[in-house]
């Protein structure tokens, strides 16, 4: 890897009119005063790397689910999917991924499938990281049908100061483990609702990368 690839990364297309609008104020701020116009500059570069879309390397493994998000996981708890996912009024393991304003933004799938149902609802702007955020938060669910037949949900939750949730599929789309289906616009959180029967293999506070880093196998059966 080259050191310019270190610092330099791809940008989603999603970032561009957001950095240039950062640039143009930027400007203006240089014609009132040289600190105003670094402090510009400052937030400009932020813009871009809140933007980044670095690629990923999925682990290969039949099975795995990985983390839809960059960030931290907040929650790991039981908890219904979202009823307008049609999924059964039975509780399943939720685990929640909170990120920050500094972490990457574009989700992943966390496995392979076809989407079966995508369901929008408008909400609150709640703390991304309180538990009930996932309830009256504005959030955008996909329900997943796996190649083995079981559903697996992942929801993207607006949280605090993200005011925009973004979805590139629909359903009967198909989606690879990993692959990018959306982005938040600024701070938010992602849950992952597991199929009944499978064991989270990560605990609160654990660091996460999109697209790879393990939340899960089907082939893992949840202790008893």
């Amino acid at each position: 890897m080259r050191m310019r690839d270190t610092f330099i990364k791809p940008m989603h297309p999603e970032g561009i009119r957001f950095v240039a609008i950062f640039a143009a104020v930027t400007v203006g701020l240089f014609l009132l005063s040289d600190i105003l116009g670094w402090i510009g500059v400052g937030l400009t570069i932020w813009c871009y790397y809140f933007f980044r879309d670095p690629d990923r390397v999925s682990p290969t493994g039949e099975g795995l689910i990985v983390s839809p998000a960059d960030g931290v996981v907040s929650l790991i708890e039981p908890a219904i999917p979202p009823s307008e996912l049609g999924m059964p009024d039975a509780p399943l393991t939720r685990v929640s991924v909170f990120m920050s304003v500094f972490n990457c933004h574009v989700n992943r799938s966390p496995i392979e499938g076809e989407i079966s149902a995508v369901a929008y609802r408008p909400g609150k702007f709640f703390n991304a990281s309180l538990d009930k955020a996932s309830a009256d938060n504005e959030r955008n669910s996909l329900r997943i049908c796996m190649t083995n037949g079981q559903d697996l949900a992942v929801v993207q939750i607006a949280g605090l100061v993200a005011r925009r949730i973004v979805c590139f599929v629909k359903p009967r789309d198909s989606l690879q483990t990993g692959e990018r289906f959306g982005l938040i616009r600024f701070g938010s959180r992602l849950d992952v609702y597991l199929p009944d029967g499978v064991e989270p293999q990560v605990r609160v506070g654990q660091t996460m990368i999109a697209g790879e880093t393990i939340l899960a196998s089907l082939h893992t059966p949840k202790e008893t």
